[in-house]
């Protein structure tokens, strides 16, 4: 799944420059951003006719939902069952996002204790996740809670000995097709939420910093000391 991600100013600007939509004022780089915070996502603009940056709260509350209930929101949606669902079948067709990101994270048990590790692009490129989002309106003040959440697929072999799910990345090819509010055939759209290549990733195992949400800071990326399976320093590789 995907809980936990960052976003440096560098990636952000650089993604949006690429999509050529205007970076959110005031963004600061995030390293440990979670569910329930607000992200920034771009998407088309109600029109249909340009793209925008829109601040959205990560955890999904579809429209008919009675309540928000933000601890119950989805983070996450699975790509195959995108179609199926009702909680993400209408944003599906008529409401994708893409989520801007610098690296995620993950953790593996290792007995007792469990390893975050970073997953990057190589040479640390910004990329996109594929998200939905959803206006929820409040009936106590009118107004409409907009909210987002993150696609996930089957592991790449770089995940797989981490977890059995990862975030749908776009290839940036692909993002101007996912974006595009004229497509909304499942058929169209279920291609470009494929794992992302292997080879074009690196994982990075970390120190334990990044388990506390309090900890937002470049720290988050310290590599911890590698360890074999009996905890004692070793050399610790994926094979990439």
């Amino acid at each position: 799944m995907c809980y936990r991600y960052l976003l440096q100013v560098e990636a952000l600007q650089a993604l949006a420059e690429r999509l050529e939509v205007i970076c959110p004022a005031g963004w600061r780089s995030r390293y440990n951003l979670a569910p329930g915070e607000p992200i920034p996502v771009v998407r088309m603009r109600s029109a249909a006719t340009a793209r925008e940056v829109a601040m959205l709260r990560w955890g999904l509350v579809p429209g008919w939902a009675r309540e928000n209930d933000a601890a119950r929101a989805p983070a996450n949606a699975r790509a195959e069952s995108l179609a199926d669902r009702p909680t993400f079948r209408d944003a599906y067709r008529h409401r994708r996002c893409l989520i801007p990101a610098s690296g995620f994270y993950e953790w593996q048990g290792r007995g007792r204790r469990r390893q975050p590790y970073l997953f990057r692009l190589r040479g640390e490129a910004a990329f996109g996740f594929a998200g939905l989002w959803e206006a929820w309106p409040d009936p106590a003040s009118g107004r409409k809670l907009e909210t987002c959440a993150i696609i996930t697929t089957a592991p790449n072999e770089l995940m797989r000995p981490i977890h059995d799910r990862m975030p749908a990345i776009l290839a940036l090819e692909d993002c101007g097709r996912w974006l595009d509010s004229r497509r909304v055939q499942p058929r169209e759209l279920a291609p470009l939420l494929r794992p992302f290549p292997a080879e074009a990733m690196t994982a990075t195992p970390l120190t334990n910093r990044v388990n506390n949400l309090r900890h937002d800071d470049p720290a988050c990326l310290e590599p911890a000391p590698a360890l074999d399976r009996d905890g004692d320093p070793a050399q610790l590789s994926l094979g990439w």
